[in-house]
């Protein structure tokens, strides 16, 4: 009993010896072994590796894969007017070398994007000290952000390497601090009111210099027709005078005799109207006392 107890003992040893010796590297990972605090080597194909038992030997794993770092802070920044903004961004890095890595950086990914924001949010302060907001609104936003990822790709790879390549760097957004932001809308508020309102201005000047010329037209077109009917009547009028005197040259008994048939009706269109003249005597009776005189005349 007591042999199988220490038979049993011996391989659960031996399989835990077996355990400390063996390791599994990721597809997406680095494998580091350190050998009495030492890096010793660095896994960089995945798949199952060997390694002395602690404490000879120890691994640990770093992240091999892209990683993404975002600006956590709102920290003002000053353009080369004064403008105070603040920006977010986001990195776009890995790391390429473990050992360096770890030597001049850290033992995870955490130290490393600490130290790449400093470095990045202060390549961003000395590149937009350069430009105006304009600039950073407009086509030289993407020349601003060439410019920081090419200092931080001289810092990462200077005289202490980090052992990252930082593949890209992007602003996200581009905004006044809050304190001020309020006020450039209410200027940008009064200058579209400004606009507006000059709109409205030359718009009613518009449209009254159209009335205005519109009334000219009308009052041209008035007089035109006016004096191309004037004309016409006129002529109208001649003509039917000339007419009238043909008619009435033939035959001036009966023109007489018409011109008081007229004057007749004119002066007795209403039942009401009264006339007090002497028939005997007045020249507008004439016709009337002289009976059917002008008749034999009108026969001829």
């Amino acid at each position: 009993m007591n042999r199988i107890g220490l038979i049993f003992s011996s391989l659960l040893v031996l399989l835990a010896l077996a355990s400390s010796t063996l390791f599994v590297v990721d597809q997406r990972q680095f494998g580091v072994v350190y050998a009495l605090g030492q890096i010793k080597e660095v896994i960089t194909e995945p798949g199952l590796n060997f390694k002395l038992p602690p404490p000879f030997q120890n691994v640990s794993y770093i992240d091999k894969r892209l990683l993404t770092l975002d600006s956590t802070d709102a920290e003002p920044m000053l353009t080369a007017e004064k403008q105070r903004v603040v920006i977010d961004w986001y990195v776009r890095w890995r790391i390429t070398e473990p050992s360096d890595y770890i030597r001049n950086v850290g033992l995870n990914e955490s130290a490393g994007a600490s130290q790449l924001n400093r470095v990045v949010r202060n390549a961003f302060q000395e590149e937009i000290n350069k430009r105006t907001v304009k600039e950073l609104l407009s086509l030289k936003r993407e020349a601003l952000m060439s410019d920081v990822k090419a200092e931080v790709l001289d810092k990462v790879r200077g005289a202490k390497p980090w052992g990252v390549d930082v593949v890209d760097v992007r602003i996200t957004r581009v905004d006044y601090v809050e304190a001020i932001t309020e006020s450039v809308y209410r200027r940008m508020e009064a200058e579209r009111k400004r606009v507006a309102n000059e709109l409205r201005s030359t718009g009613a000047a518009e449209g009254e210099k159209i009335r205005a010329d519109a009334d000219r037209q009308r009052e041209i077109t008035i007089a035109n027709a006016y004096r191309d009917a004037q004309k016409i009547k006129g002529e109208g009028d001649a003509e039917a005078a000339r007419i009238y005197a043909d008619a009435f040259g033939k035959d001036p008994q009966f023109a007489q005799f018409y011109r008081s048939l007229e004057a007749y009706k004119s002066s007795f269109a209403n039942k009401s109207d009264v006339m007090v003249l002497d028939p005997s005597g007045s020249e507008f009776f004439k016709t009337f006392r002289n009976g059917g005189g002008a008749a034999p005349a009108a026969k001829k």
